[in-house]
């Protein structure tokens, strides 16, 4: 029987038993991320004495090795680190910029407006600066401890997962473009199937010879030349070289010289508070912001009197996500290049304002005009692409993991770039961050192409407060339906009293009524998705509404892999929790 069918005390009653799987609880150290070998990695680095830093660095790049089809080591990673002694919070962007070759008119030029896949779209790889900085700054131990298992899984192998044999073999025509993505993806020329191990040998290389040239500067300078030696291996050595002369050859734009001059940044959160809770998102150079812009809007309303997943309770979450993600497209982009308004739309007066264009008997039928936040007036959309009608949405995608550690340090990262549409390097084993998918050709967007400019990032973790004190760092992939997944835990557990492992199991929602993040922006007014575990009779009071309904299997890896810590401070106990819908997996201790 299709659980759509079932009244809605039967499937109200099924959501209340036990979930699939346990929260785990620890008291010393608790690590969730999007791979189980990820969290093994940060685990044993908790238990060997490293702090949340050291672990979080681990299951970063060893994500890059084993959820290689969505994540690389040459990729972004964006993450909040909350130091406990000092209780300061700090972002690093770990996002890559345009080479300086490129110009604002250069897809206009050459392809037609369109961001091509290849190395035409790529930006400076930014992951390996920020896990060495992240080390440097904030954590405790070198780059070789932390990047040993992600070595070892890539010289060894790993064994291949469903998910990532489902990605090779929908992705195949996607890889036999490039020699060097074919020989990584398609080994013996087939699609790997699970269970055989998959092996990453160049990258394997590439990861040892930085932790050989960290430990040559150690014994002389100690452990921070050592890191410094890690990362110039990278951005000034033969990793550089090897890169940018590959792509040069290759037609693209990036030289030597945008590695060499490279360096990530670290920037202001952006942060609200909700029922008590002080949440931090990253900064407008991503799509962060969106999140803490609902939850102001949301701050209106009794959602746990409307009930959880009521039609009234989608619909108002929706709507709320769809004014967000409206400011988002007209509003955000790299704040060096761009004036965006952030302090104007994060203000009482203008979530007032524009709460007061939800009407709770009428969706939008598209994406809500943007406002302005000096004259609370609505703006003309800019950039709007044609709509959609036919097709799917891509499904842009990523990693996530965090980390809380026995001291009360705390980290949340999202680190991404998949493999589909920007080729290995040959003998280096990376790609170089193709993350300039999420740009726009047009010059007159607030993320348009420019020399040294951030694009707009999609992965953007998050980190929640309580008294002071992490209370619960939270993210997923899913490209854009991270915010809106990550909205429905994080009210899940703070509004509805959901343990971690529920809150993530609970069935969503998400709506595409917005240009989509990735090239080519896809548009789908009023398009929004159910997965099944959701009543037919409240499908059919949101169709009532306006919204176009469409159905996603229940648990489907499409609607995000969130992964939280949810820490009780009064019993000093971390409770974590992954997501069943990926391959994420929770340890602790």
């Amino acid at each position: 029987m299709d659980p759509r069918d079932l009244p809605q005390t039967a499937v109200s009653a099924a959501q209340n038993k036990a979930s699939p799987r346990l929260t785990i609880m620890g008291t010393r150290h608790v690590v969730a991320a999007g791979h189980y070998l990820a969290a093994h990695a940060a685990f044993e680095i908790l238990e060997a004495g490293g702090n949340a830093v050291d672990a979080g660095v681990a299951a970063g790049i060893t994500i890059g090795v084993v959820q290689t089809d969505k994540v690389n080591f040459g990729g972004v990673a964006p993450q909040i680190i909350f130091t406990a002694k000092d209780k300061r919070v700090h972002c690093i962007d770990g996002l890559g910029v345009w080479p300086k070759a490129i110009t604002p008119d250069y897809f206009l030029k050459n392809h037609g407006g369109k961001i091509p896949a290849g190395v035409e779209r790529c930006v400076v790889p930014a992951a390996p600066d920020a896990w060495i900085t992240a080390l440097a700054k904030y954590g405790t131990m070198s780059f070789g401890e932390v990047a040993a298992a992600a070595i070892r899984f890539a010289s060894k192998g790993f064994p291949v997962y469903g998910l990532l044999h489902e990605f090779i073999q929908n992705h195949r025509e996607d890889y036999l473009q490039w020699p060097s993505s074919a020989k990584v993806f398609l080994p013996r020329g087939r699609v790997p199937q699970i269970g055989e191990v998959f092996v990453q040998a160049d990258l394997g290389r590439t990861l040892q010879y930085l932790a050989d040239e960290e430990r040559r500067a150690a014994r002389k300078g100690g452990r921070k030349a050592g890191l410094k030696a890690a990362r110039d291996a990278f951005y000034k050595g033969d990793v550089a070289r090897e890169v940018t002369r590959w792509i040069e050859k290759q037609g693209g734009l990036m030289r030597f010289e945008d590695f060499a001059e490279f360096s990530v940044r670290e920037e202001p959160t952006v942060k609200t508070r909700f029922h008590g809770i002080e949440l931090h998102a990253c900064g407008p150079w991503s799509q962060g912001p969106a999140l803490p812009m609902a939850l102001n809007l949301l701050k209106g309303y009794d959602l746990k009197a409307m009930g959880h997943n009521s039609s009234d309770y989608i619909h108002v979450c929706t709507e709320a996500l769809k004014l967000a993600l409206s400011d988002r497209h007209n509003y955000f982009g790299d704040p060096r290049f761009v004036k965006v308004p952030m302090a104007g739309l994060m203000s009482e007066k203008y979530t007032e304002w524009r709460r007061g264009m939800i009407r709770m008997d009428q969706a939008w039928p598209g994406m809500p005009p943007g406002g302005d936040p000096a004259t609370l007036s609505q703006i003309e959309n800019r950039c709007m692409p044609e709509p959609k009608r036919d097709g799917d949405p891509g499904p842009g995608d990523t990693s996530y993991f965090c980390v809380i550690d026995k001291d009360g340090n705390a980290m949340s990262c999202t680190p991404s770039d998949g493999s589909d549409k920007t080729p290995i390097i040959p003998g280096v084993g990376i790609l170089c961050s193709g993350r300039g998918t999420q740009s726009w050709s047009d010059p007159n967007h607030p993320s348009s192409v420019a020399p040294g400019k951030r694009p707009r990032l999609t992965p953007n973790p998050a980190l929640a407060f309580k008294n002071r004190k992490a209370y619960m760092p939270f993210g997923t992939p899913g490209g854009d339906v991270q915010t809106q997944a990550m909205l429905q835990v994080f009210l899940n557990v703070n509004v509805f009293g959901m343990s971690a492992q529920d809150a993530i199991e609970a069935p969503r929602f998400s709506n595409y009524s917005y240009p989509g993040s990735f090239e080519p922006h896809p548009y789908f007014p009023g398009r929004l998705y159910l997965e099944s575990r959701i009543p037919k009779q409240t499908a059919d009071q949101l169709a009532q509404r306006g919204h176009k309904i469409y159905d996603w299997p229940d648990y489907t890896w499409l609607a995000g892999a969130v992964c939280t810590i949810v820490a009780d401070h009064k019993n000093g106990v971390l409770h974590g929790g992954a997501d069943v819908r990926r391959p994420a997996y929770v340890l602790g201790w």
